[in-house]
Protein backbone atom coordinates (compact mmCIF):
# COMPACT_ATOMS: atom_id res chain seq x y z
CA UNK A 1 0.00 0.00 0.00
CA UNK A 2 1.49 3.37 -0.95
CA UNK A 3 1.66 6.20 1.45
CA UNK A 4 0.05 9.53 0.49
CA UNK A 5 -0.46 12.75 1.50
CA UNK A 6 -3.22 14.66 2.12
CA UNK A 7 -2.91 18.77 1.16
CA UNK A 8 -4.47 21.65 2.69
CA UNK A 9 -7.56 21.56 0.42
CA UNK A 10 -8.74 17.92 1.01
CA UNK A 11 -6.66 16.26 -2.42
CA UNK A 12 -4.27 13.44 -1.74
CA UNK A 13 -0.79 13.46 -3.33
CA UNK A 14 -1.76 11.40 -6.67
CA UNK A 15 -0.09 7.90 -6.24
CA UNK A 16 0.84 5.29 -8.60
CA UNK A 17 -2.43 3.13 -7.21
CA UNK A 18 -4.60 6.10 -8.07
CA UNK A 19 -3.16 6.61 -11.74
CA UNK A 20 -3.87 2.53 -12.01
CA UNK A 21 -7.37 3.03 -10.53
CA UNK A 22 -8.25 6.00 -12.95
CA UNK A 23 -6.95 3.94 -15.98
CA UNK A 24 -8.80 0.80 -14.85
CA UNK A 25 -12.39 2.99 -14.98
CA UNK A 26 -11.67 4.43 -18.38
CA UNK A 27 -10.93 1.19 -19.67
CA UNK A 28 -14.08 -0.38 -18.25
CA UNK A 29 -16.48 1.99 -19.09
CA UNK A 30 -18.98 0.76 -20.97
CA UNK A 31 -21.32 3.82 -20.94
CA UNK A 32 -21.07 7.71 -19.08
CA UNK A 33 -23.08 10.92 -18.24
CA UNK A 34 -21.82 13.52 -20.29
CA UNK A 35 -21.78 17.66 -19.74
CA UNK A 36 -22.29 19.70 -22.44
CA UNK A 37 -22.92 23.56 -22.97
CA UNK A 38 -26.29 24.22 -24.05
CA UNK A 39 -25.59 26.48 -27.51
CA UNK A 40 -28.80 28.98 -27.16
CA UNK A 41 -27.99 29.46 -23.36
CA UNK A 42 -25.18 28.46 -22.67
CA UNK A 43 -26.54 26.10 -19.51
CA UNK A 44 -24.74 22.92 -18.56
CA UNK A 45 -26.83 19.93 -20.29
CA UNK A 46 -26.16 16.35 -19.22
CA UNK A 47 -26.98 12.61 -20.86
CA UNK A 48 -25.50 9.63 -21.39
CA UNK A 49 -23.41 8.01 -23.55
CA UNK A 50 -21.62 4.64 -24.76
CA UNK A 51 -18.32 4.55 -24.38
CA UNK A 52 -14.94 2.82 -25.61
CA UNK A 53 -11.44 4.21 -25.59
CA UNK A 54 -9.09 4.30 -28.29
CA UNK A 55 -5.78 2.17 -28.04
CA UNK A 56 -4.21 5.24 -26.92
CA UNK A 57 -7.01 5.27 -23.98
CA UNK A 58 -8.82 8.10 -24.91
CA UNK A 59 -12.50 7.95 -24.44
CA UNK A 60 -14.50 7.14 -27.88
CA UNK A 61 -18.20 7.78 -28.32
CA UNK A 62 -21.04 7.36 -31.13
CA UNK A 63 -23.58 9.83 -31.37
CA UNK A 64 -26.83 10.87 -33.49
CA UNK A 65 -27.34 14.73 -34.83
CA UNK A 66 -30.61 13.98 -33.38
CA UNK A 67 -29.27 14.02 -29.84
CA UNK A 68 -29.00 17.45 -27.99
CA UNK A 69 -25.35 16.63 -26.79
CA UNK A 70 -24.24 16.21 -30.67
CA UNK A 71 -25.09 19.96 -31.99
CA UNK A 72 -23.52 21.30 -28.46
CA UNK A 73 -20.02 19.59 -28.92
CA UNK A 74 -19.97 21.00 -33.05
CA UNK A 75 -20.49 24.14 -31.17
CA UNK A 76 -18.62 23.94 -28.18
CA UNK A 77 -16.18 21.17 -28.45
CA UNK A 78 -15.48 21.64 -24.14
CA UNK A 79 -16.89 19.01 -22.17
CA UNK A 80 -16.87 16.89 -18.98
CA UNK A 81 -17.25 13.12 -18.39
CA UNK A 82 -18.03 11.10 -15.48
CA UNK A 83 -17.06 7.13 -15.38
CA UNK A 84 -17.91 4.55 -12.77
CA UNK A 85 -20.47 2.41 -12.26
CA UNK A 86 -22.17 2.92 -8.83
CA UNK A 87 -22.61 -0.73 -8.05
CA UNK A 88 -24.43 -1.81 -4.38
CA UNK A 89 -25.04 0.34 -2.09
CA UNK A 90 -24.01 3.40 -1.22
CA UNK A 91 -23.29 4.95 -4.62
CA UNK A 92 -21.11 7.94 -3.40
CA UNK A 93 -18.68 5.21 -2.13
CA UNK A 94 -17.81 3.60 -5.64
CA UNK A 95 -14.70 5.15 -7.30
CA UNK A 96 -15.50 7.39 -10.16
CA UNK A 97 -13.55 9.49 -12.77
CA UNK A 98 -14.50 13.11 -13.74
CA UNK A 99 -12.52 14.25 -17.42
CA UNK A 100 -12.35 17.31 -18.66
CA UNK A 101 -12.33 16.99 -22.54
CA UNK A 102 -12.92 18.73 -26.08
CA UNK A 103 -14.27 17.04 -27.95
CA UNK A 104 -13.36 16.01 -31.54
CA UNK A 105 -15.00 14.61 -34.81
CA UNK A 106 -13.52 11.99 -36.42
CA UNK A 107 -14.31 12.08 -40.59
CA UNK A 108 -15.84 9.27 -42.39
CA UNK A 109 -13.50 7.52 -44.40
CA UNK A 110 -10.16 8.09 -42.49
CA UNK A 111 -8.02 5.56 -40.54
CA UNK A 112 -9.06 7.00 -37.03
CA UNK A 113 -12.72 6.33 -38.11
CA UNK A 114 -11.54 3.20 -39.61
CA UNK A 115 -10.17 2.45 -35.62
CA UNK A 116 -12.24 4.31 -33.70
CA UNK A 117 -15.65 1.80 -35.10
CA UNK A 118 -13.20 -1.16 -34.96
CA UNK A 119 -12.81 -0.69 -31.05
CA UNK A 120 -16.09 0.67 -30.00
CA UNK A 121 -17.77 -1.94 -31.71
CA UNK A 122 -15.21 -4.76 -30.14
CA UNK A 123 -16.74 -3.24 -26.95
CA UNK A 124 -20.34 -2.27 -27.83
CA UNK A 125 -21.61 -5.11 -30.31
CA UNK A 126 -25.24 -3.85 -30.30
CA UNK A 127 -23.98 -0.56 -31.58
CA UNK A 128 -23.78 -2.42 -35.12
CA UNK A 129 -27.39 -1.97 -35.49
CA UNK A 130 -26.60 1.72 -35.64
CA UNK A 131 -22.89 2.63 -36.41
CA UNK A 132 -23.80 2.80 -40.01
CA UNK A 133 -26.30 5.03 -39.98
CA UNK A 134 -25.75 8.81 -41.61
CA UNK A 135 -26.33 11.01 -38.66
CA UNK A 136 -24.60 9.29 -36.25
CA UNK A 137 -20.42 9.71 -35.74
CA UNK A 138 -17.82 9.22 -33.89
CA UNK A 139 -15.93 11.41 -31.35
CA UNK A 140 -12.68 11.17 -29.82
CA UNK A 141 -12.43 12.98 -26.35
CA UNK A 142 -9.38 14.54 -25.55
CA UNK A 143 -8.33 14.66 -22.47
CA UNK A 144 -7.39 17.76 -20.85
CA UNK A 145 -7.15 17.02 -16.87
CA UNK A 146 -9.26 14.68 -14.58
CA UNK A 147 -10.34 13.82 -10.93
CA UNK A 148 -10.79 11.11 -9.40
CA UNK A 149 -12.38 9.80 -6.42
CA UNK A 150 -11.32 6.64 -5.41
CA UNK A 151 -14.30 6.40 -2.67
CA UNK A 152 -14.51 8.88 0.77
CA UNK A 153 -11.53 10.68 1.53
CA UNK A 154 -9.63 9.24 -1.21
CA UNK A 155 -9.81 12.17 -3.82
CA UNK A 156 -7.04 12.81 -6.56
CA UNK A 157 -6.05 15.51 -9.64
CA UNK A 158 -5.12 13.48 -12.59
CA UNK A 159 -3.41 14.59 -15.78
CA UNK A 160 -3.17 13.76 -19.53
CA UNK A 161 -0.17 11.94 -19.25
CA UNK A 162 -1.00 10.25 -16.30
CA UNK A 163 -4.20 8.40 -18.31
CA UNK A 164 -3.16 8.30 -21.82
CA UNK A 165 -0.67 5.62 -23.25
CA UNK A 166 1.99 6.56 -25.78
CA UNK A 167 4.67 4.87 -27.18
CA UNK A 168 6.67 4.33 -30.27
CA UNK A 169 5.09 0.67 -30.43
CA UNK A 170 1.65 2.24 -30.64
CA UNK A 171 0.54 2.32 -34.57
CA UNK A 172 2.23 -0.78 -35.39
CA UNK A 173 0.41 -2.46 -32.26
CA UNK A 174 -2.89 -0.45 -33.90
CA UNK A 175 -2.55 -2.65 -37.04
CA UNK A 176 -1.96 -5.69 -35.52
CA UNK A 177 -4.67 -5.10 -32.56
CA UNK A 178 -7.47 -6.32 -34.46
CA UNK A 179 -5.63 -9.69 -36.31
CA UNK A 180 -4.34 -10.77 -32.45
CA UNK A 181 -7.52 -10.78 -31.07
CA UNK A 182 -9.25 -12.71 -33.76
CA UNK A 183 -6.70 -15.41 -33.66
CA UNK A 184 -7.32 -15.43 -29.55
CA UNK A 185 -10.55 -15.29 -29.34
CA UNK A 186 -10.69 -18.07 -32.53
CA UNK A 187 -8.08 -20.02 -30.58
CA UNK A 188 -6.99 -20.05 -27.30
CA UNK A 189 -10.11 -18.87 -25.16
CA UNK A 190 -9.01 -21.05 -22.62
CA UNK A 191 -5.94 -18.99 -22.57
CA UNK A 192 -8.12 -15.91 -22.13
CA UNK A 193 -10.54 -17.61 -19.20
CA UNK A 194 -6.64 -18.24 -17.42
CA UNK A 195 -5.99 -14.05 -17.28
CA UNK A 196 -9.66 -13.78 -15.92
CA UNK A 197 -9.70 -16.17 -13.57
CA UNK A 198 -5.87 -15.38 -12.18
CA UNK A 199 -4.86 -11.99 -12.82
CA UNK A 200 -8.71 -10.21 -12.97
CA UNK A 201 -10.39 -12.71 -10.45
CA UNK A 202 -13.44 -13.42 -12.39
CA UNK A 203 -15.43 -16.63 -12.80
CA UNK A 204 -16.90 -18.12 -15.36
CA UNK A 205 -15.26 -19.48 -18.88
CA UNK A 206 -16.85 -16.68 -21.42
CA UNK A 207 -14.39 -14.52 -21.64
CA UNK A 208 -13.41 -12.89 -25.09
CA UNK A 209 -10.63 -10.17 -25.38
CA UNK A 210 -11.62 -6.74 -26.63
CA UNK A 211 -9.43 -4.78 -26.90
CA UNK A 212 -5.03 -4.82 -26.61
CA UNK A 213 -3.13 -1.77 -25.74
CA UNK A 214 0.95 -0.93 -24.87
CA UNK A 215 -0.15 -1.29 -20.91
CA UNK A 216 -2.58 -4.10 -20.72
CA UNK A 217 -5.51 -6.00 -22.18
CA UNK A 218 -9.40 -5.64 -22.03
CA UNK A 219 -11.73 -8.48 -21.50
CA UNK A 220 -15.98 -8.87 -21.61
CA UNK A 221 -18.46 -11.58 -20.51
CA UNK A 222 -21.55 -10.36 -21.84
CA UNK A 223 -21.81 -6.66 -19.98
CA UNK A 224 -19.60 -7.26 -17.38
CA UNK A 225 -15.64 -5.61 -18.51
CA UNK A 226 -12.16 -6.47 -16.76
CA UNK A 227 -8.93 -4.54 -17.06
CA UNK A 228 -5.93 -6.65 -17.44
CA UNK A 229 -2.23 -4.85 -17.04
CA UNK A 230 0.76 -6.41 -18.19
CA UNK A 231 3.59 -6.97 -16.12
CA UNK A 232 5.82 -4.46 -18.34
CA UNK A 233 4.54 -1.75 -20.87
CA UNK A 234 5.21 -2.81 -24.54
CA UNK A 235 7.86 -1.04 -26.24
CA UNK A 236 7.48 -3.60 -29.26
CA UNK A 237 4.63 -4.37 -31.19
CA UNK A 238 5.47 -7.99 -31.40
CA UNK A 239 6.45 -8.32 -27.73
CA UNK A 240 2.56 -8.86 -26.78
CA UNK A 241 2.08 -12.20 -27.86
CA UNK A 242 5.29 -12.85 -25.35
CA UNK A 243 4.04 -11.48 -22.95
CA UNK A 244 0.61 -13.49 -23.52
CA UNK A 245 1.99 -16.51 -23.10
CA UNK A 246 4.47 -15.57 -20.43
CA UNK A 247 0.80 -14.58 -18.20
CA UNK A 248 -1.01 -17.52 -19.35
CA UNK A 249 1.57 -19.82 -17.67
CA UNK A 250 2.04 -18.11 -14.26
CA UNK A 251 -1.89 -18.26 -14.44
CA UNK A 252 -1.94 -21.92 -15.16
CA UNK A 253 0.57 -22.57 -12.71
CA UNK A 254 -1.32 -20.94 -9.76
CA UNK A 255 -4.20 -23.09 -10.72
Amino acid sequence: MEKVEKKKDGVLETTQDAITLGKTLLRTARYAAIAVLEPQTGAPLASRVGTATDIDGTPLILISMLAAHTPALLADPRCSLLLGDPGKGDPLAHPRLSLACRAAKLERDTPEHARAQRRYLNRNPKAQLYVGLGDFSFFRLEIQGASLNGGFGRAYNLTRNDLISEGPALEALAESEQSALDHMNADHRDAIAVYAHHFAKAEGNDWTLTGLDLEGMDLASGDTIRRIFFPRKLTDAGEFRKILIEMARIGKTAE
